[in-house]
């Protein structure tokens, strides 16, 4: 949800040479912008490997080496929109003579030149990252997340949809994330999948990477409608492309659900535990959120596993949602599919 950045910082400097670090497997998202100079990959999953088997030679080896990629480009600012200790420490591996971040209760603020103030709680989509651009004197009057799908993702991803018999119009569910108290449950899913089929006569896909499979499974062993899984079977882009095409999208608090926001499809987003933001200043979602006492809790979950916030959250309310989201005026209309 940092990529409103990327085009405020162009207008802002349209001369500077603009880069982006990122993990490999974000990389996809952000390759074809045409804002951007340069993607620098992050190998997190190959430092951590390397740190959890006491290699720290080696270790120490491969951080030397993206310090020195990153230090031959002379940066003169590097932007830490994360506030973690890792973030911090990467933009101070940067050698970049200023190195600007967000205020976070995480150590490492003596990494940073400028530490820029964040709201709390504040329940506007991106609204750290907004912030951010403040602290730099920006103070932009369009801030929407901006992802870009390569037509070759088009392409693969219309192929991979048309395989599966279904049309142009489609649902699409999100259901897995990271943590189990941001999930819905199963037996919902397939009986929100079913609904969609019968009452807004769409079919559904699910998405999801590799690691997803058995749970795609289990949601569709409970389903009364074929369920259309393309889990573990599309690159991040190809997925992306899936969300841009769709007639509506379903998800919890994780990726492709933010991807339906940016590619302004209309979005139901079911938070609990998280609550990343509440207004996205797009009619085209809708953020379904009970403010329980303990909500939202994070990364600790005081409920005994029992995810009240997200068992708050009934199938029926998501449906009607929906339905009367796709009932707005304009709704729907894919501006950017192209």
């Amino acid at each position: 949800m940092a990529s409103p950045m990327i085009q405020v910082l162009r207008e802002a400097y349209p001369k500077a040479y603009l880069a982006w670090l990122v993990e490999p497997s974000l990389g996809e998202l952000l390759r074809h912008h045409p804002a951007l100079d340069e993607l620098i990959c992050w190998p997190k999953a190959q430092w951590e490997n390397l740190l959890k088997q006491g290699r720290l030679l080696a270790l120490a080896r491969e951080v030397r080496k993206l310090a020195s990629q990153m230090r031959l480009r002379n940066f003169d600012m590097a932007l830490d929109a994360q506030g973690l200790f890792r973030s911090r420490m990467l933009a101070f591996l940067s050698g970049a003579r200023q190195r600007v971040g967000l205020d976070s209760r995480e150590p490492g603020r003596f990494l940073m030149t400028r530490i820029c103030l964040h709201t709390p709680n504040n329940k506007r989509m991106s609204s750290e990252y907004y912030e951010l651009m403040q602290g730099l004197g920006l103070s932009p009057k369009e801030f929407h997340p901006d992802v870009v799908v390569s037509m070759e993702d088009q392409r693969t991803a219309a192929r991979k949809v048309q395989a599966e018999r279904i049309g142009k119009k489609y649902a699409v569910i999100c259901p897995f994330t990271t943590r189990p108290q941001k999930h819905w449950f199963v037996e919902r899913w397939a009986g929100l999948s079913a609904a969609i089929h019968d009452r807004l006569g769409l079919p559904t896909i699910v998405l999801g990477g590799p690691q997803d499979v058995d749970g795609s499974r289990r949601i569709q062993g409970l389903g009364k409608v074929r369920i259309h899984d393309l889990t573990g079977k599309m690159t991040l882009g190809q997925a992306a492309a899936v969300v841009k095409h769709s007639t509506l999208v379903v998800g919890v608090d994780t990726g492709l659900t933010h991807m339906g926001v940016a590619f302004d499809r209309p979005t139901i987003a079911l938070f609990g535990a998280t609550c990343p933001y509440l207004s996205t200043a797009s009619p085209s979602t809708m953020v379904l959120y009970d403010e329980l006492p303990c909500s939202p809790c994070r990364r600790s979950p005081t409920c005994n596993d029992e995810f009240t916030c997200m068992k708050s959250i009934s199938m029926e309310r998501v449906l009607n949602a929906a339905e009367n989201l796709l009932k707005r005026p304009g709704i729907g209309q894919c501006t950017s599919c192209t």
